[in-house]
């Protein structure tokens, strides 16, 4: 394939044959490409699951999926990358055969393909380069049947940022177990203006269930110390306000969820919430601290911002609805 040439007749695209083939999946880059050694060693990710296309010796597309431990099912589709050097036209045509060929081997017929995120930089629609590139991606998305989710910003707490003292207001407490902040979650989870959390409802799943399914797919697998969970509640009464979860996941110290009860939104307990889980991770002397929130969830990403978290990246994320769509 050249420049010239928009034929994808003479691709090769298949799986690597293994780890050792990791470098030629990175002839490609992205700003996951340093976790990639160790989700291969650690089963997180399989050979299997990272595809590429060639065109002789030239990588002109890659893609990958991930889990979240050795043996599960694929969770995400979290890289898909296409060259630079590839005209528009070619890099609709090599994504969409590159996704289409790869989703039909690695996810079984008639299943819902998992996730599709993308982390991207805070300005890239101000970027030629980088917005021509992206929305070539998205395009092939949408033609193989996914639509935008949700756009998201990526924060960080730094070390030497200020941590706001605690105001009194409220009291913290450990969460005892599992049922102790499922119960908090689920009427949290009723109003939610996260969009994942709102298509988990869309789905018919109850918020009770949906919040037992965030706890079981995402909480239940930190490793961390549990006693940094906290629930926020009123001074005396006892009442529950809030919680926060900060946690470490495979790869980062992160707020992993923060929530405010819909009885008690509205008087400003976020801020002291949030400040209890920075705290806590900041006294553990951890390198940085990430979050997320929706761009649309402005409130949240307000709270964050008084916290002293900037906004590093964003991100994006594509889902299919119905399972086994074709690419047209």
């Amino acid at each position: 394939m050249t420049a010239s040439s928009s034929s994808t007749h003479d691709l090769v695209i298949r799986p690597l044959a293994g780890p050792e083939e990791l470098d030629l999946f990175l002839r490609l880059t992205y700003s996951l490409d340093r976790e990639l050694a160790d989700d291969l060693a650690t089963g997180r990710r399989l050979p299997g699951w990272m595809w590429v296309a060639l065109d002789g010796d030239r990588l002109v597309g890659r893609l990958a999926w991930w889990t979240n431990k050795a043996g599960a099912q694929p969770l995400a589709l979290d890289f898909f990358d296409l060259s630079p050097e590839l005209s528009a036209e070619e890099r609709a045509e090599t994504g969409l055969r590159l996704l289409e060929t790869a989703t039909a081997a690695v996810i079984p017929a008639g299943a819902r393909r998992p996730e599709f995120g993308r982390f991207m930089p805070a300005d890239w629609r101000e970027v030629p380069k980088t917005r021509s590139l992206l929305e070539s991606l998205f395009s092939v998305l949408e033609r193989s049947g996914a639509r935008p989710l949700v756009e998201r910003l990526r924060l960080e707490w730094r070390p030497g940022t200020p941590v706001p003292e605690p105001t009194g207001r409220l009291e913290f407490r450990p969460v005892r177990d599992r049922e102790d902040l499922v119960a908090l979650m689920t009427p949290v989870m009723e109003g939610t203006l996260d969009a994942h959390g709102q298509a988990d409802l869309a789905t018919g799943l109850s918020a009770r269930k949906a919040a037992e399914l965030h706890f079981d797919e995402e909480f239940a697998h930190y490793t961390s110390p549990r006693e940094w969970w906290r629930v926020a509640q009123l001074p005396g009464s006892g009442e529950p306000v809030g919680f926060v979860v900060p946690a470490r996941n495979n790869y980062h110290h992160t707020i992993a969820y923060v929530g405010v009860l819909p009885a008690h939104r509205g008087r400003g307990h976020i801020d002291d919430v949030l400040a209890e889980g920075t705290r806590i991770l900041a006294a553990a002397d951890v390198p940085r601290i990430r979050a997320a929130t929706d761009l649309g969830n402005v409130p949240m990403a307000a709270a964050f911002a008084r916290a002293g978290y900037v906004t590093f990246e964003r991100a994006i994320n594509y889902v299919w609805d119905a399972p086994g769509v074709e690419g047209s």
